[in-house]
């Protein structure tokens, strides 16, 4: 990367550096803090709010009046739901995924797993509650702005996707289903420790990535490329992390993350607005026929 009055930055396949510098990630472990509110710990990125919820049998996490359709994740087998969005109501046990449309609703808890909200940051009233909120008090310049996608094909109504109903697939890449504003990715359990010799580092030009770790630990590897300006130079992260927790990991940081708990692990990715590229590919996004493409 060069400097724009550098000569060498006209040459093909080299870029030329920016202002802008990039963002560090943040890692929110849930284990190492009390909830933000009670039973519930709460983050953002810059386009979504994460509300991470340890309920009890029976409790409500809060009636509701969104301006925008949002999405609750079940994310234990032992989760469980009554969802209420005007005259519907839906529920779901086990890991799975709910969306829900605008408007006024509830939320109440028929199981003791965790849930997980995951609401547009521009929703009035939802991005000054997250613990990092002073993070986005500017907005990244690298990360593309929300557009929200298409209106579903059928309208606005409640929609219901358990996990236990889709079997894994070795030629798609996890369980993968798409809002007008997120795309959320539930990946495999594993079990033990991932092989160090088989990893996947990559990057993302203009979208941030949430890892979401919801059983075991894991190790998230961040490297942050050098631009023109050595002050803005990191050294790589190695983030050790447990579960409930969420790793902003922000465009165009070199990125892997490796799972080494002994038993079960697993992460759920969430990306907003909803990727292009998984969405290119034929059979990835099981909810695809729902919500169309721009």
């Amino acid at each position: 990367m060069y400097t724009k009055d550098d000569p060498r930055a006209a040459l093909s396949g080299f870029a030329s550096a920016t202002d802008t510098g990039i963002a560090a990630p943040e890692y929110h472990d849930y284990t190492r803090f009390a909830p933000d509110e009670p039973g519930t710990w709460v983050s953002r990125a810059q386009n979504m709010v994460i509300a991470y919820t340890r309920p009890t049998l029976g409790c409500r996490l809060g009636a509701f009046d969104l301006t925008h359709e949002h999405v609750l994740l079940l994310v234990q087998d032992s989760s469980a739901v009554q969802v209420t969005s005007g005259d519907d109501t839906v529920t779901l046990h086990g890991q799975g995924l709910i969306v829900i449309p605008p408007g006024p609703g509830a939320i109440t808890a028929l199981g003791e797993g965790d849930v997980v909200r995951l609401v547009q940051a521009d929703e009035p009233g939802w991005a000054e509650r997250a613990r990092n909120a002073a993070s986005y008090d500017t907005p990244h310049p690298r990360v593309a702005p929300l557009i929200p996608w298409p209106e579903p094909v059928d309208g606005d109504r409640l929609r219901v996707h358990p996990l236990a109903d889709i079997p894994e697939d070795p030629k798609r890449f996890g369980r993968i289903f798409r809002t007008r504003a997120f795309m959320v990715n539930f990946l495999p359990p594993t079990i033990g420790p991932r092989d160090p010799s088989q990893l996947s580092p990559h990057h993302h030009d203009d979208f941030e990535q949430v890892s979401l770790a919801v059983a075991g630990e894991f190790v998230h590897h961040i490297r942050t490329p050098w631009t023109a300006d050595s002050h803005t130079w990191r050294d790589d992260d190695h983030q050790s992390v447990a579960s409930p927790s969420t790793t902003v990991i922000p465009p165009p940081t070199v990125h892997t993350s490796a799972a080494t708990g002994r038993g079960l692990n697993q992460l759920i990715d969430i990306f907003s607005p909803p990727r292009e590229d998984f969405s290119d590919q034929p059979g990835w996004v099981l909810n695809a026929e729902q919500y169309p493409r721009p």
